[in-house]
């Protein structure tokens, strides 16, 4: 998502509502792989579906929140020897998040990362979300 001295390389992770409004924010590395931070970005959360893309697709995250009640929306990847079933019809409704990302790109600051340390520039993306709350 930002830049930084070597290039891209902050990955910004977001749990929203159903209208695509953030309600939990994690920045981790880019360099590091998404299910990293999913036991974290999911953890207190309670819902209906979980929508994800792939790197989300992961044996202990789906057995945690299936033990919650919670439908997994995640297309399995290609090489699961047990491809699992997903509704695709829902699976659409996941651009929401995606347009939240596109929002939060509007802010000249998010989209290309001045703040050298995470902590200053997961700051201001919190900022960018509130007002995004806002509008």
């Amino acid at each position: 998502m930002g830049r930084s001295r070597g290039g891209l390389s902050t990955k910004i992770h977001a749990a929203g509502d159903a209208l695509g409004l953030p309600l939990r924010l994690i920045g981790t590395a880019g360099q590091r792989n998404d299910i990293t931070a999913a036991h974290d970005l999911v953890d207190g959360l309670h819902a209906d579906a979980l929508l994800a893309d792939k790197g989300y697709d992961a044996g202990h995250l789906i057995e945690k929140l299936e033990k919650t009640g919670t439908e997994i929306v995640i297309p399995p990847k290609r090489d699961r020897k047990m491809q699992r079933a997903y509704d695709a019809a829902l699976y659409k409704e996941r651009n929401r998040i995606e347009r939240f990302f596109n929002k939060l790109k509007q802010f000249r600051r998010v989209a290309t990362r001045y703040d050298k340390l995470l902590a200053n520039f997961m700051g201001f993306v919190k900022l960018a979300a509130i007002a995004i709350w806002l509008k």
